[in-house]
């Protein structure tokens, strides 16, 4: 793909006109681009079976043949990022993803016969799966290859032509990942386009056929907006503050390593990340000794730990001190876990994993996804008054319910909602590939993964089949007594 032109408007004058538009170059570049994938679907149709099949088993060599690649360019990307958090984020999900798809996609892909109604038999109706054309990928930066690629697995089941624009954050991996796709696609099957927010503002108001967001609440909004203006059907993949909600009796040392796993993984810049827990008020402080003595166990170093991420850019990690600082100034109870007693080299924006304590509800890190190891402890006193916390707040997108009572979880997912839901651990729903993933109300809309992905990137045609032999003519003019005696008959 050539290079992105500069990202701006520009205008000149000429004789007998004032101040005229001269195109936009992003939107010129995008739109060849997008006007490349219409063509060859005009030309040759939707991707064949053989086609897809071939796709998807070169795509997860050539991630396989690069996993080393895409390590060390993430670890760049981020200043630190564990090798192995990588392999397990970001290449065993891709993988999974891709094989899952190749393996199943043949039989998503097989026409639904449906019943008829008996008016109208012998007559025939059936669901035929077909791909939507061209869809574009939208990724963010914490995951740079798993949220890129797992999308793609579903579209490119389906059939489609796909164009990704990944992130600029992480500019390394976006770069690499365009290489890869280049060693697959060509363009005019996978096209990927580099370039910064504004090449992403000019992708979202692309006339594709569906258009899938991995990102921010915020962010979110602003995608669906400019995708209305062209009517483009959106799957949102946003975030939000997932709860851990802890219940009376289950073994709070448990409760806390498992919290902190989900918690430090990526040094919680993972979108369902537990955001805060909740624990009976009697716990609290047995709470936050656990955590700590999981977090020393779990990374006993933190300043030069290679199990260790640091936060993405310097952006980032001032906001996160900003929400530990204001949450101190509203009288909240800071606790900084740094199990060795380290001094931190700010330029590598290592940071300490913080629980906070008695923060009160106007405190910012109780409205903002948190995105980073800051974990608010939240104390309830009894089951009840725990669920309308969380109902009460925007619908997250995961939930995290600990409790080996078989009853008490029930009633828990009965009195809540969220994207999904992992019962005793964390983030592990996330990689089950026949459980669909996403979003609900404020964390997103639509979802991914295995079949669930086929369906969101294919459209479901209703196809009837009359029969020969048919009662059409029953229902034709001129109407009079037949019509009435059958109407009769069908709104009896």
């Amino acid at each position: 793909m050539v290079p992105a032109p500069p990202y701006h408007h520009t205008h000149q004058e000429r004789p007998g006109h004032v101040h005229e538009v001269v195109p936009n170059p992003v939107k010129d570049w995008l739109q060849a681009s997008l006007d490349a994938q219409r063509f060859a679907l005009a030309e040759h149709g939707p991707v064949t079976p053989e086609r897809r099949a071939e796709g998807l088993d070169e795509l997860a060599n050539a991630v396989l043949r690069h996993a080393d690649d895409f390590a060390s360019a993430i670890a760049a990307d981020f200043g630190h990022r564990s090798i192995h958090e990588t392999k397990l984020a970001d290449i065993y999900p891709v993988i999974a993803a891709l094989r899952h798809a190749r393996k199943h996609f043949r039989a998503w892909m097989k026409p639904r016969r449906r019943p008829i109604a008996l008016m109208f038999q012998p007559g025939q109706g059936r669901v035929h799966y077909q791909p939507l054309g061209v869809v574009g990928i939208v990724s963010p930066w914490n995951y740079p290859v798993q949220l890129t690629l797992s999308p793609l697995a579903g579209a490119l089941a389906a059939g489609n032509r796909v164009m990704i624009k990944p992130s600029e954050i992480t500019s390394r991996t976006s770069a690499l990942l365009e290489q890869v796709i280049g060693e697959v696609f060509d363009p005019a099957e996978v096209a990927v386009v580099q370039g910064g927010p504004d090449v992403a503002r000019a992708f979202a108001r692309l006339k594709l056929d569906h258009l899938f967001f991995t990102g921010s609440t915020a962010v979110g909004r602003q995608v669906m907006q400019a995708a209305a203006d062209n009517l483009v059907p959106v799957t949102l993949e946003l975030g939000g503050k997932s709860p851990a909600l802890v219940t009376a009796g289950y073994p709070v040392d448990k409760a806390a390593e498992r919290i902190a796993v989900g918690k430090l993984f990526n040094a919680g810049q993972t979108c369902i990340a537990p955001d805060y827990v909740l624990v009976p008020r009697g716990m609290k402080d047995a709470f936050v000794a656990s955590f700590r003595d999981a977090v020393a166990r779990l990374y006993p170093t933190l300043a030069d730990n290679p199990d260790y991420t640091s936060i993405i850019n310097e952006q980032h990690y001032k906001r996160l001190r900003n929400l530990v600082a204001d949450a101190r100034s509203c009288g909240a109870r800071v606790h900084e876990i740094n199990p060795v007693g380290e001094t931190f080299d700010r330029s590598r924006r290592r940071m300490s994993p913080v629980v906070l304590t008695d923060v009160p509800d106007h405190a910012l890190v109780m409205s903002e996804e948190i995105f980073g190891p800051v974990l608010p402890v939240v104390t309830y006193d009894d089951l009840d008054e725990a669920c309308r916390f969380v109902t009460e707040q925007p619908h997250p997108l995961a939930l995290y319910p600990f409790s080996h009572d078989s009853r008490t979880i029930d009633r828990i997912l009965e009195r809540t909602i969220s994207g999904g839901v992992t019962v005793n651990d964390t983030l592990l729903h996330c990689v089950q590939e026949e459980l669909p993933f996403g979003g609900v109300g404020s964390s997103g809309m639509g979802a991914y993964h295995g079949e669930a992905g086929f369906r969101t990137f294919s459209h479901a045609r209703s196809v009837f089949r009359q029969s020969r032999l048919n009662g059409a003519g029953m229902t034709k003019p001129p109407y009079g007594g037949r019509m009435n005696r059958l109407l009769s008959m069908l709104l009896r």
